[in-house]
């Protein structure tokens, strides 16, 4: 019998074979996985194709599955997170350190967006958008009203690179509504908040996430400083919870010197991947302060860790968060992803600072109430370590893993009522709201005033609080008085407003002016000033 006459049909079982095979393939199983079955995944596709084809009501499988994925990390670690498809574009954004969009900060405020100020250099700054602006139209639709939400609004606003919005404003002082073209461009997300010279040879930089574009931001605040004559630095890492581990190192990278190790990371597999820093820092003789307290996470932790166990830095605040998880996005197919923990990093002298979760994600994320209940916010005497994870610098420092970053100089967290109310009442944006109503009535009043003008010789009047006071009551239906703090109150206002007009961290550099982390710095700087 011929082979030529069973040609087609052995190719055809050879096709069908590779197709089959290739529908199974896993390029990333090894070889021996590759002809074996999953029974656990047969058994999770199967239940979701029963719900979906058998079950006795119309159910939304996608919910299901997002449930089963949630559950499925929830009993791993705490920081192993599923992130939805809908929830990606904002995610990414904020890592990404920018979005396309017509660069404005804004309030919906009464149902109509109003800008705050225009992002300096920013497509509407170039294009004449001013504070105060109320956007009422984008491309002929109406943005404003209640049945608006947020999300819809700003939806009118982005859109592709290079794209063109048409905006009809109202404008106090205006007859008629102004028209303008916008064309839609990259917006910087802001990761450093603010870089100012503190006194003549102290400088700061307060950096809010480790965002892609965080470094650059850096690099250039820092380049600033050096050329105002800086000598010592303060980096502010307070309620920074993290971001990407090698924006971490790029920075760390500035001030050590090369081949000296950052830290290294670990997997299951026990395979250690170690990282050093190079030759390009410009910062390796001056003295680095880093500001630290329980919400520095992650990526700050791994900053302040370096700097701890090389002797470089000196650490000042309170014990920081203790992660030290390393987390991989991995796309799930649907425009989903999951943020999985693939390792543990350790700090240069071989210390985890990842805190225990072995009691759940209730416990763990309840520490911060454990910590205030024991006291540890208040007295370093009260934080807890073990002789078994005690470590020692090259110059002979004990420091300690198992949860957390120790501080060299430990400052009290200010835990007296009236920081409590004005922090509850800037978390509300009751003073925020208050400010920008207050700039409304009278805006000219601020014209040709300099950022640097205004923080050295601007004063909040009594008038001023009398009026927030007022304010307040009307709104929350209280009776709520400033006596007892009328000088702090005037700071937290004095700020916001300064925000309002200015941005570029004039917020943090009055604020910072009372702040007693930065006090014991600048203290210890100067009876330290020959070391």
């Amino acid at each position: 019998m011929s082979f030529k006459k069973f040609l087609p049909l052995i190719l055809g079982v050879a096709i069908a074979a590779g197709i089959f095979i290739g529908g199974k393939l896993n390029f990333t199983d090894a070889p021996d996985r590759l002809f074996s079955s999953n029974s656990k995944k047969d058994k999770l596709n199967r239940l979701i194709d029963y719900i979906d084809y058998e079950y006795v009501d119309e159910v939304n499988t996608d919910s299901i599955v997002d449930v089963t994925v949630n559950g499925i990390l929830e009993n791993l670690d705490p920081h192993s997170v599923y992130i939805p498809k809908e929830d990606m574009q904002q995610s990414t954004e904020s890592l990404q350190g920018d979005f396309v969009g017509i660069g404005i900060n804004f309030y919906t405020y009464r149902d109509t967006i109003t800008v705050i100020r225009a992002v300096e250099n920013g497509p509407s700054d170039k294009a004449g958008i001013k504070g105060g602006d109320r956007i009422v139209y984008a491309n002929g639709d109406s943005i404003f009203g209640k049945n608006l939400t947020d999300e819809q609004i700003v939806s009118h606003l982005k859109g592709p690179i290079n794209s063109k919005v048409d905006l009809q404003v109202y404008r106090q002082g205006e007859p008629e509504l102004l028209e303008f073209t916008i064309k839609r461009d990259h917006i910087p997300i802001v990761s450093v908040d603010a870089a100012y010279m503190l006194n003549d040879n102290l400088g700061y930089i307060k950096i809010n996430r480790f965002a892609e574009s965080t470094y650059k931001e850096f690099k250039v605040k820092l380049d600033e400083l050096i050329n105002e004559g800086v000598s010592e630095i303060v980096i502010d890492l307070r309620n920074n919870h993290g971001g990407f581990l090698h924006i971490a190192e790029q920075i760390l990278d500035e001030f050590l010197e090369d081949n000296t190790l950052m830290l290294f990371t670990k997997n299951k597999r026990d395979k250690v991947e170690k990282r050093f820093a190079t030759k390009k820092g410009d910062f390796e003789e001056g003295r680095v302060f880093v500001l630290i307290d329980e919400n520095s996470a992650s990526a700050s932790e791994i900053v302040a860790g370096a700097l701890q166990d090389n002797d470089k830095g000196i650490i000042v605040g309170r014990r920081s968060y203790g992660k030290g998880l390393v987390q991989r996005e991995m796309e799930l197919g649907d425009g989903s992803a999951v943020r999985l923990t693939v390792s543990r990093y350790y700090t240069p002298t071989g210390r985890s600072i990842q805190r225990s979760y072995e009691n759940g994600n209730n416990d763990y994320y309840h520490d911060y109430f454990d910590r205030l209940d024991s006291g540890e916010l208040l007295d370093s005497a009260k934080i807890k370590v073990a002789d078994s994870l005690k470590f020692k610098t090259p110059k002979g420092k004990i420091v300690y893993g198992g949860g957390g970053i120790i501080p060299d100089i430990f400052v009290p967290i200010d835990n007296s009522m009236h920081n409590e109310t004005l922090r509850f009442l800037q978390r509300r944006g009751f003073i925020s709201y208050f400010v920008f109503e207050e700039l409304e009535k009278d805006r000219k009043r601020y014209e040709g005033i300099s950022k640097e003008d205004y923080i050295k010789n601007f004063e909040v009047s009594d008038d001023f609080v009398v009026a927030f006071q007022d304010y307040l009551n009307i709104r929350t239906e209280s009776e709520i008085t400033f006596v007892a703090y009328n000088k702090e109150i005037k700071q937290y206002i004095k700020a916001t407003l300064a925000d309002q007009l200015f941005g570029d961290g004039a917020y943090e550099e009055i604020i910072n002016q009372n702040d007693l982390m930065i006090e014991e710095v600048i203290n210890y700087s100067k009876e330290h000033s020959q070391d």
